[in-house]
């Protein structure tokens, strides 16, 4: 059974999902000056973007962002799930992009009084195993038909 938050808790998630909303105009805006304001200014920040390896430091992070930002991205998110953990707090949510879905994990720590991102990752969403048999059995049409490519596809 989920207890009532407390104002100053309700408060706090209130201020957290602010940053998160921050962090995603910035990045759908193409604002370098925005994103930098949301990352911490005190600790070791890390980032890892979809097929990158781990960025740590904030020069590697903010000149990772302010190339990422010449061409902003539509960006949209959705199913934030929040962990307040103090003075440290993570949101999960899925970044919903042009070509794909990736799941993000955003953790945040009180800076100065306000939410600054410590730490950034997404990853790609794996497709369900429902719509890898119907594409597998597209192929298979496509095979019949002489288009495919005569193979399926490979669970890891």
């Amino acid at each position: 059974m989920l207890r009532p938050m407390s104002e100053a808790t309700r408060l706090a998630v209130d201020e957290l999902l602010r940053a998160n909303r921050e962090f995603y105009r910035a990045f759908a805006s193409g604002d370098f000056v925005a994103m930098d304001r949301v990352w911490s200014d005190h600790l070791e920040i890390l980032c890892m973007h979809p097929g990158w390896e781990l960025l740590r430091g904030r020069d590697r992070v903010m000149a990772s962002w302010r190339g990422i930002l010449r061409r902003p991205t539509p960006v949209r998110f959705r199913d934030q799930v929040v962990e307040l953990l103090g003075e440290v707090a993570v949101v999960a949510c899925v970044e919903v992009l042009p070509e794909a879905e990736l799941a993000a994990t955003n953790v945040f720590v009180r800076e100065e009084g306000r939410w600054r991102m410590l730490h950034h990752q997404a990853g790609l969403i794996a497709r369900s195993i429902a719509d890898q048999d119907e594409d597998d059995e597209d192929d298979e049409d496509d095979d019949i038909r002489g288009g495919g490519s005569g193979g399926g596809r490979m669970l890891n």
